[in-house]
Parts: structure tokens; sequence; C-alpha cells
């Protein structure tokens, strides 16, 4: 296999628009993250970086575009889409009732899973995200780093080849958030991600590369060393410049 094959496109938004009457949420946007990359998505708030995400999910219909994982269409194509994708929302939804253990037990047996390969995926994303201290204690008791790492570990459960994480560290001490790091560095070495952040600290320590939209458009794409020679290496000078001006870059075609 070519090393072109083996960094096929895991994540593409070709052209994705979402219009609420006359307001764009989103306008035009396009982009792809390759096998094995790990792209920061970047931008304030109201962006249009949720809208995306839920675009390029398939959790909502784009007005214009279309969005693939792993080459399937999100919307024609979602469930085989799916199979390939974990998806954390920012303050994603969980059951306040269950354990860890059981909610992991429940989204398993929803997967499909069963017998040794159930076990083996729910021992593996307790490890991943050090669960295991709070594994039969009640969610909705749990601190909110905890409920983050509950999220995480569900997203991960299924194994899939393409992970899309909206603000995964929010909520967590610097511990955690060390310890969440080292989770998605060894993650990328096997998976595609795509990681929405307010941290750009986060994004030095971990993305190969890095896509800003401002109002909706997409105004930059490219490496954390292009952002750096923008701000005059300071990355928060940067993303002021982006994000309070007509003024960009050129996307890269990556």
């Amino acid at each position: 296999m070519t090393q072109t094959q083996e960094r096929r496109p895991m994540i593409e938004a070709d052209g994705l628009s979402k219009f609420y009457g006359p307001f764009a949420a989103a306008r035009d946007v396009s982009f792809k993250v390759l096998q094995g990359e790990l792209v920061a998505f970047l931008g304030p708030n109201g962006a249009g970086k949720s809208t995306t995400m839920k675009m390029l999910t398939g959790y909502i219909a784009p007005s214009e575009g279309e969005a693939r994982i792993a080459g399937h269409n999100m919307m024609s194509d979602r469930i085989e889409g799916s199979r390939h994708l974990g998806y954390l929302p920012e303050s994603g939804p969980l059951y306040m009732e269950m354990t860890p253990s059981g909610m992991l037990d429940f989204f398993a047996e929803a997967r499909g899973l069963s017998g040794a390969k159930k076990r083996d995926r729910v021992e593996a994303v307790v490890d991943i995200c050090d669960l295991s201290s709070v594994m039969y204690k009640s969610i909705s008791k749990l601190s909110k780093g905890f409920k983050q790492r509950v999220g995480m570990s569900q997203a991960l459960l299924h194994d899939p080849d393409v992970l899309i994480l909206d603000e995964p560290t929010a909520g967590l001490d610097p511990n955690q958030i060390r310890g969440v790091r080292d989770a998605m560095r060894k993650l990328a070495e096997t998976k595609t991600i795509l990681l929405s952040t307010h941290i750009l600290q986060e994004v030095e320590a971990m993305a190969n590369r890095v896509v800003m939209i401002n109002e909706g458009r997409l105004v930059y794409d490219g490496d954390v060393e292009g952002l750096r020679v923008r701000g005059n290496n300071d990355l928060d000078e940067a993303f002021y410049q982006l994000t309070h001006s007509d003024d960009h870059v050129e996307p890269s075609s990556a």
C-alpha cells in the first residue's frame, strides 16, 4: 500500500453550509482530515464550530455540501459512516441515574458487542479514560471532569477509526488534562481526530494541523508554525487577527 493510500481522507467537509432563514451558521466550509492526523478545530464562540461538527457527524443535515466519514456520506449512508465514528459533543448527554459500568454495558449492547469482545472493549476504555475508581458510583454524583471522561469512554467503546471531540478537556484539572492529552496522542497513532478547543496550549501540545473558522467561514487551514508566524510567535495574537478582521490566509490543500 502506498503512503497516499495509507493516509486517505477520513473526515471530509465539502462545501458545507447551514442556513437558518437569512442567517448562515456555516458557509462553504471545506477541509479534509487525513488518516492519522490530529487536527485542532478553532474559532470564537458563535463561529460555527458546533454546527459544522454536527453536520460532519450527521446530527444535522447541511443546507448545501456534503460531509463524509471514512468515505461515507453522512446523510445518505449515515449508519455505515457512524460505525467508523466516535463523537463526543460538548456536555454530551449522560444517563445520570446509571453508573459508568451500567452505562458502558448498555452502550456496548446497543453497539452489538457481546462476550469477550464486549468485556475487552469496556476494559480498554476504562483504562484509557481512567475510570476504575468511579465505575460503580452514580454518574449524577461524579465531578464534571469524571462525567466528561465517561462521555469520552462511550465515544471510544466501539473502537472507531475517527473521533470528533468537542471540548474534551472542559472541566478537567491540570493532571486530568495531561492524562487526556497523553491518551489522545496515543489514540492518534491509529485513529483520526478532529478536536474542537478554546485552549491554544492544547493546540501546541497535540495538534498536527489547525483549521479555524470565523463567522461561519474557513479562515485558516495550516500548521501551528504558520499561526506563530502570523502572530509574531504569539498564538493568542494570531487567533485575534484571524477572528477580528476580514484578513485571512488561503487554506492549504491538505
